[in-house]
């Protein structure tokens, strides 16, 4: 069926829940790869994140959000009193620019300069605008802008979670711009059991952040955590 022969509510329906499936398939189920050590793995987390065209997360996340957690620096950590929408644009915004940030700064460590095709936030951009070049060529403008409103969702639902796990929760300096390790109270958890199977155990967000090494099937659930009352 094109999308000529629907009405706009099934035009909206079909866009929300790809929308959602970007979000719990596609950037959530690349999180948990992002973590694995493998290239393969990890290849297929950046392939998972390219739904959303939310590639550069693997790098923010891995080697930005995990260490500054819970920290004023932490753009994916949601302050106390902090409207969700105002969240939006500065987690959104401020992680694309410290995935760039830690990029350049690991491609000056191997001694290659930062506009180079070693550069991955390079390589993320690139490939970003070539997916989007062959859903255009293939499908057309009007199916683009349809992908686009589906990434988007899946980039809030992401952003949302975000905003959620860690609202309001502070680590204690240390000295000299150091903190305390994260521990378990530093992130909100949810051990409902419809939550903790559509999203992959990701509610049990306070042991993740505990030890991110540890895949999900074995996460546990820490009782001295911060607990959500809902899933």
């Amino acid at each position: 069926m094109s999308s000529d022969d629907m009405n706009w509510y099934d035009i909206v329906g079909r866009i929300w829940v790809m929308g959602m499936l970007c979000g719990i398939f596609g950037i959530n189920t690349g999180h948990e790869l992002g973590h694995r050590a493998g290239k393969f793995e990890q290849g297929l987390a950046k392939a998972l994140l390219l739904t959303s065209l939310y590639m550069h997360f693997f790098i923010e996340h891995n080697k930005g959000h995990h260490k500054r957690v819970a920290t004023p620096e932490d753009p994916s950590s949601a302050r106390k009193g902090e409207p969700v929408y105002t969240f939006y644009f500065r987690t959104i915004i401020f992680s694309w620019l410290s995935a760039w940030h830690i990029a350049n700064r690991e491609i000056r460590k191997k001694g290659k300069p930062v506009f180079s095709l070693r550069n991955e936030m390079i390589q993320f951009r690139l490939i970003q605008i070539a997916f989007m070049c062959l859903i255009f060529f293939v499908f057309g403008g009007l199916v683009t802008l349809y992908f686009l409103l589906a990434a988007l969702i899946g980039i809030l639902l992401l952003e949302t979670v975000n905003y959620i796990e860690h609202y309001g929760l502070q680590r204690k300096p240390t000295g000299n711009g150091n903190y305390e390790r994260a521990m378990p109270v530093h992130s909100w958890n949810s051990n409902h059991v419809i939550g903790r199977i559509m999203l992959f155990e990701l509610s049990r967000h306070s042991d993740h952040h505990y030890l991110a090494s540890r895949k999900y099937q074995v996460l546990r659930h820490h009782d001295d955590s911060p607990q959500m009352p809902t899933g």
